[in-house]
């Protein structure tokens, strides 16, 4: 588990894989993560998009940004927390993601960016 606090907002992410398939005769390997944001803050705050990068090994790189997270635009009253799980495809067994998620503070309306840390992804069977 990889974690990182900014702004009194903490990001913890844990990962898994979970196999590999093909698809436009290609090979893809396929990977999930679970995300949970904990807001130690002491104002209510919501998440309103995201932002990733996803590196794989053979030097590929995608960029996705979009609203909210799995179609959810989650406020979190101090104390609080919000998990959700997603996934991704890479097209060799190891790789990486990072990001940040564009958030907004109700007390000051001010809005703010959550980095989310860079988290490995790899197949358990390419691992020496």
């Amino acid at each position: 588990m990889v974690t990182q606090i900014t702004r009194g907002i903490k990001i913890s992410v844990l990962t898994s894989f979970e196999g590999t398939y093909f698809k436009n005769y290609k090979i893809h390997f396929a990977f999930s993560y679970e995300i949970t944001i904990e807001n130690h803050s002491k104002d209510s705050v919501q998440l309103m998009s995201r932002h990733w990068e996803i590196f794989d090994s053979l030097n590929n790189k995608d960029f996705v940004d979009g609203e909210g997270v799995i179609g959810k635009k989650p406020v979190l009253k101090p104390g609080e927390s919000h998990t959700y799980s997603s996934g991704c495809l890479l097209s060799s067994p190891f790789g990486a993601m990072k990001g940040y998620f564009n958030m907004i503070n109700f007390t000051s309306t001010k809005s703010f960016r959550v980095i989310v840390p860079t988290f490995r992804l790899s197949a358990p069977f390419a691992l020496n």
